[in-house]
């Protein structure tokens, strides 16, 4: 009871994909805070809290975050606004995360403001407007509590810790009506923090029923669910589905639980689950993010995600997608650098009942590389995104970001490589943070574009500082950086899924390479995370070490175990789950460990997408699992 009486109230929600040069010094804040986010919008109480920290490390960083944070501390005010005008090369494409903005749009503006109504109620006011749409974004009442804020209106929903991309739901297409439930205050120990929420998509026409389609607005619901159980560390898991619209009605609140967790039996198609039967469209995945301080403090993170379930159990994930990315907040004190790779198989936002996919207003929800393709082609692909930001010596910002996107062939789309350069400079001047920021690039039509804009934002509380970027050095040695060099011998049970029985392939033989850092969190453990490459069957195997948890019995000794995601180079890239166990003998020598583990890849899948492949009956994808191990000398620093 005392604990309810002396909670915070709401929290207002920063600027998501409205502002990049204060949300990528909130983002810097954050991972020199030691704070490890997972979600977006980003609550103003969050930054505030991991404020302290990261002023021990860049006392200027810090100052600029803290006068923009200072305009959400009075009763109301604008929080945010925006105006952007510019000139394009005709072609009709969106621009990532930008709520559906079209390239060719010659002007965009975004307001934001609040009234707070006493500590546990909010009301907010925001607009996202460009010559296609307007769009009431972070327009909606707040009420609650730290450990239950109830928005209803036009919120955002990023759930994932990458930047650039969310897999399931970012700020791609414009914002839907919602009503959200989460926490902004960790609860327990363990750090909980949770989110649910209910959306109302676009209206579609192509909503498959009773084998015809019917029109309606479909809904959209979501839960997250994470865990902070270190500091610098966090677990998510979460989970969309798309369902109901038209003839296909609302559905009940029980048949949507029973298809979030038992999508097997409620939410698949089978032989006794037919279209009109099947719950909706879901997405589901679990990410991770762990900051590791030190002189060059950064933070690594990964996503797993399915598009569907596979095999048998509602756990393992089908048609998935592997991402991995690295922040580095302060590189050589003025700047920084961001790097973020996905990889994703075929059956991406499309999908048998709704015609449509996962979109909202002809946009996709999640991931940009979805409107970068033709029409419902469920076609797998990667992309990759680097960029280094630069505070520059007479005041400004400079930010300088490539993407590229490859679609693969095995559809016939007849696709090339995207490409995409973009250079954004911004200055104060007077009450204003005004800039230039130019494009150019081709996409995977092969048709060239390129784009240049001028903008002002409302910055009066935000000054870039011009010289170092950072009066402290931190002397943080938790960080332990070390490479991995040895061999590994494996085998591969195949299931070709074809009527035929599994077969094992003999023990194959390879060098064995990775890379790695961890961080003391107790006296006797440590976190990390990890990165593996290994050849199998003549296929290269990268594996991802998410968790990578390492116990010191004493001096020389330790064991390990470790969970994570591993990709698999068949003629399509198979995915599943990887974890295993090991043993260390530390300090061999001056800065060598030698360790042995034993490994195992669970169910790693791909569909039969080409003419040589297996014929698709009974299942049209084949498994592949890896049971192992290494043995290897590690080099530390």
């Amino acid at each position: 009871m005392a604990a309810r009486v002396e909670a915070r109230g709401v929290s207002p929600y920063l600027p998501l994909h409205l502002s990049p040069e204060i949300e990528r010094d909130i983002e810097r804040v954050l991972t020199l805070g030691d704070a490890a986010t997972l979600t977006r919008p980003i609550p103003a109480a969050r930054v505030l809290e991991a404020l302290p920290a990261a002023c021990a490390i860049d006392r200027r960083l810090c100052d600029r975050v803290r006068k923009f944070l200072s305009r959400y501390m009075r009763g109301s005010g604008a929080a945010h606004a925006s105006v952007e005008v510019a000139a394009a090369t005709d072609l009709n494409r969106s621009l990532p995360n930008r709520r559906g903005v079209s390239l060719d749009s010659p002007w965009n503006i975004a307001t934001s403001g609040y009234f707070q109504m006493g500590d546990y109620f909010m009301v907010n006011g925001g607009v996202v407007a460009h010559d296609d749409d307007v769009t009431l974004t972070g327009t909606m009442l707040s009420m609650g509590f730290e450990y239950a804020q109830l928005d209803i209106g036009f919120r955002d929903h990023w759930l994932s810790p990458f930047t650039d991309s969310s897999m399931s739901i970012g700020s791609n297409a414009a914002t839907m009506p919602s009503i959200t439930l989460s926490n902004y205050s960790p609860i327990s120990p363990l750090g909980l923090r949770y989110e649910l929420f209910l959306a109302e998509m676009s209206t579609s026409n192509n909503i498959a029923f009773q084998g015809r389609t019917t029109s309606g607005e479909p809904r959209l619901g979501g839960i997250h669910l994470s865990v902070e159980p270190a500091t610098g560390w966090s677990l998510e898991i979460y989970r969309l589905v798309q369902f109901g619209g038209g003839e296909r009605g609302g559905n009940s609140a029980g048949d949507f639980f029973r298809a979030l967790f038992k999508p097997h039996e409620y939410d698949n198609t089978s032989s006794t689950l037919n279209n009109d039967q099947e719950f909706g469209n879901q997405v589901a995945a679990w990410t991770s993010r762990m900051v590791l301080p030190g002189r060059v403090p950064f933070a690594v993170y990964f996503e797993y995600a399915g598009e569907d379930s596979s095999y048998s159990g509602n756990y393992r994930l089908g048609n998935s997608a592997l991402s991995i990315g690295v922040d580095l907040p302060r590189l050589w004190q003025t700047f920084n650098f961001t790097y973020e790779v996905s990889e994703w198989q075929n059956g991406w936002y499309v999908h048998s009942v709704y015609g449509d996919g996962l979109t909202n207003e002809g946009r996709s929800i999640g991931h940009w590389f979805g409107d970068q393709r033709r029409l419902r082609d469920g076609v797998g692909g990667q992309s990759h995104m680097a960029r280094i930001g630069w505070d520059a010596p007479w005041g400004g910002v400079a930010d300088l970001r490539y993407r590229t996107l490859a679609n693969d062939s095995y559809t016939g789309g007849n696709y090339v490589r995207a490409h995409d350069l973009t250079l954004r400079y911004s200055h104060p001047w007077r009450s204003l943070l005004v800039g230039a920021e130019a494009t150019v690039g081709r996409d995977v039509f092969d048709e060239n574009y390129s784009r240049i804009a001028a903008f002002a934002r409302f910055g009066t509380d935000y000054t870039p500082s011009g010289g170092r970027g950072a009066d402290d050095e931190s002397t943080d040695d938790r960080t332990e950086y070390f490479v991995d060099a040895g061999g590994s011998a494996t085998r591969v049970r195949i299931e070709l899924a074809d009527g035929s029985p599994k077969y094992v392939t003999p023990f194959g033989y390879a060098p064995h390479l990775a890379v790695g850092a961890r961080r003391a969190v107790s006296e006797n453990s440590d976190l990390g995370a990890r990165i593996e490459f290994d050849t199998i069957e003549d296929a290269g195997l990268i594996a991802v070490r998410a968790l990578d948890y390492r116990y010191r019995f004493k001096r020389h000794l330790a064991a390990s175990f470790f969970a994570g995601a591993a990709r698999y180079d068949q003629a399509t890239p198979a995915f599943g789950y990887y974890g295993g166990i090991g043993m260390q003998w530390r300090d061999i020598a001056k800065h060598l460990d030698a360790g042995v583990d034993v490994r195992y890849g669970d169910k790693l899948a791909r569909d039969k997408l080409l003419p040589t492949d297996p014929a698709t009956t009974p299942r049209p994808d084949l498994f592949y699992d890896l049971f192992g191990a290494t043995l290897y000398i590690s080099y530390k620093r």
